[in-house]
């Protein structure tokens, strides 16, 4: 088998390193939530959506998360239960619903952001310069793959 300098000489296998060291990155983040926090990932990622871009609605959630309104409608209800959103009439179009983020929700954002980027920052301090200063450069392109279609 190739070693993995090799291997990512070719698109192909560029791809395979970094879907495999981006999935075991996400999964060791995973572990580092607070352990006070029982959300599902999907609910943290509605916080996270409403924490950053503001007001949703439904429809908008459901297509962010590549899931279907009625799915994204049950985790908003037990967000809502739980007081870390609530549901808003949409200003123009009385069909829709807008999903708005409440201070606690912020809260928990902000308590679970702050975990893993405490973890994320001792790791990367065990990294030299060079290896720190690539990541720098890679963040902005990693954030654009992931937004692509």
């Amino acid at each position: 088998m190739p070693t993995p300098e090799l291997r990512v000489r070719t698109n192909a296998g560029l791809a395979a390193e970094l879907r495999f060291s981006v999935m075991r990155l996400r999964r060791r983040l995973l572990r580092e939530r607070h352990p006070d926090n029982d959300l599902s990932v999907t609910s943290m990622a509605v916080l996270y959506a409403l924490n950053r871009q503001g007001d949703l609605t439904i429809g908008a959630l459901a297509a962010r998360e590549q899931v279907q309104p009625p799915s994204i409608t049950r985790t908003v209800t037990g967000l809502a239960d739980a007081g870390l959103v609530e549901r808003c009439a949409h200003p123009s179009d009385g069909r829709q619903v807008v999903v708005r983020i409440t201070d606690e929700g912020r809260a928990v954002v902000s308590a679970d952001v702050t975990r893993r980027d405490r973890w994320l920052s001792r790791r990367l301090e065990d990294l030299t310069a060079e290896e720190r200063d690539v990541l720098r450069r890679a963040a902005p392109i990693l954030q654009r793959l992931s937004e692509a279609d």
